[in-house]
C-alpha cells in the first residue's frame, strides 16, 4: 500500500460550501495519518480512530475507511449512505454523490476485488459501483446507475446495468456510441 498523503486540509477547497463535507473529509484525513503512522502514534490516536468510526460511520452513516486510497480534491455532496470499500482506489477531484455504493466482488478463486476510479470523475446519487472494474478519467456515472463493467475515460454512462450513453470528444463537439 502506498504511503498516506499527509496533507489532511487537501479537500477544504473541494468542498468550501459544504461545511459536511469538509469535516468528514478532514477526519478521514486524519485518521488515515493515524493509522498509516508508526506504532507510538497509532497507539496514542487509537481513541481518535474509535471517535471517528462511531461519528463518520453509525453517526452520519459514511462508511469511508481509513485504509481507502483517494486522490486529493474529493468533493463529498450530502454524504448520507455512502458506502466504499477499503479495498477500492479513488483518484482525484472525484465528486461523491450520497447514496453511492463502491464495493467490492469475490472472484471465484477467492479474492476480493474492488474498483478503482480514475481523476474528475462525477458520481451521481444512489449509483452502485461493484467488482473488478476500471472508471476511467473524466467519467460521469449517471444517477441510480448500476456499473458492473468498465467505463472508458470521457463516457457518460447510466442505467441498470449502466450502459454507455456517450462519449465526450477532445474535439469540438461529442460523439455518439451505440
Amino acid at each position: 500500500m502506498n504511503p498516506p498523503n499527509y496533507k489532511i486540509w487537501q479537500d477544504w477547497t473541494a468542498n468550501k460550501s459544504n461545511l459536511k463535507g469538509r469535516l468528514v473529509l478532514l477526519m478521514f484525513r486524519l485518521a488515515r495519518l493515524i493509522r498509516h503512522s508508526h506504532t507510538i502514534l497509532m497507539i496514542l490516536g487509537l481513541p481518535y480512530l474509535i471517535l471517528y468510526r462511531i461519528s463518520i460511520e453509525w453517526v452520519l452513516g459514511i462508511e469511508l475507511p481509513w485504509n481507502l486510497e483517494i486522490g486529493k480534491g474529493i468533493h463529498l455532496y450530502h454524504g448520507h449512505s455512502l458506502v466504499i470499500n477499503d479495498k477500492s482506489k479513488i483518484g482525484a477531484n472525484v465528486i461523491l454523490r450520497h447514496c453511492t455504493t463502491i464495493g467490492s466482488k469475490i472472484l471465484p478463486n477467492g479474492i476480493e476485488c474492488a474498483p478503482e476510479i480514475g481523476d474528475n470523475v462525477d458520481i451521481g446519487s444512489n449509483a452502485v459501483i461493484l467488482g473488478n472494474i476500471h472508471i476511467g478519467n473524466n467519467a460521469i456515472i449517471g444517477a441510480g446507475a448500476v456499473v458492473v463493467k468498465d467505463v472508458p475515460k470521457d463516457a457518460v454512462v447510466g442505467g441498470n446495468p449502466a450502459k454507455i450513453l456517450y462519449v465526450r470528444s477532445t474535439n469540438v463537439g461529442s460523439s455518439v456510441v451505440e
